[in-house]
């Protein structure tokens, strides 16, 4: 099983709506990580649509952490999603919150890869790279780290020295396991294969560009229910890149030796 962390360059690329997107379309139990050092708990607001209390998960796991029970505290704030195999661990309630939790992220993540023992995949929104407070332990350990881009040459642009420092972390071990770019809109205006030979990391997916379906996820519209069962384009495409993806930590040499250094 594996832990995959989700991040941008710039911009609003969607990673909250693809991280939510993967987990609702994943083939075994995942639990959902808001690690977006934005803050403010942009799922609860969103796709919960208010409706879910924030009882201020990152407080409970930090006193956790320093009272040496941090195992035994996540569980109680995961948050389930209603007839899916999914838990949501909400974020930071702010940015200034979010950069008190440099100590608590490497500590957190040893009880997140614990969680592959009992057969749980883990997907992290790390939200824009860069940022003060960012994960960078939970990229760093990260079995797949994957970078969103649109296909615009601005979005190219800023990708490209991420994805640069991507490859080469994954190179030399000391960062992801295995890094890609998923493709947000291809074809506006450049296509994967086109993008491919602009970034050093391979294009691994793709995500339809659909704003009024991406709205189910980021802002809680209608329709609910089991939507993501459905033909919907953007959600056939979240289901087309997790098979993808699943593919790819099966077949990707670095994850035999990914274990040994972790």
């Amino acid at each position: 099983m594996a832990v995959i962390a989700v991040a941008s360059a710039s911009g609003s690329p969607g990673v909250t709506t693809t991280g939510l997107g993967l987990a609702l379309v994943w083939p075994a139990p995942v639990v959902l990580v808001d690690a977006d050092p934005v803050g403010g708990s942009a799922l609860l607001a969103g796709y919960f649509h208010g409706t879910v209390a924030d009882t201020d998960a990152m407080v409970t796991l930090v006193l956790a952490h320093r009272d040496g029970r941090l195992a035994e505290a996540l569980p109680g704030v995961l948050i389930g999603v209603p007839g899916t195999l999914v838990s949501v661990l909400p974020g930071p309630r702010s940015h200034a919150q979010a950069g008190s939790l440099a100590s608590l992220w490497p500590a957190l993540l040893v009880e997140l890869q614990a969680l592959r023992e009992t057969g749980q995949d883990v997907i992290v929104d790390v939200g824009r790279l860069g940022m003060v407070g960012s994960p960078r332990s939970l990229i760093a350990a990260a079995d797949l780290a994957l970078l969103l881009v649109r296909s615009d040459l601005p979005a190219l642009a800023a990708a490209r020295q991420w994805a640069t420092e991507w490859a080469q972390f994954a190179a030399d071990g000391t960062g992801p396991a295995s890094a890609g770019v998923v493709l947000v809109g291809p074809g506006r205006p450049y296509s994967a294969r086109e993008v491919a030979r602009v970034l050093p990391l391979p294009v691994l997916g793709t995500v339809a560009w659909d704003p009024a379906s991406a709205a189910v996820f980021s802002r809680g519209d209608q329709p609910r229910g089991r939507w993501w069962a459905s033909r919907d384009r953007l959600v056939g495409s979240q289901r087309a890149l997790a098979s993808a993806l699943v593919n790819h930590l099966a077949t990707d040499p670095t994850q035999a030796t990914a274990g040994s250094r972790r």
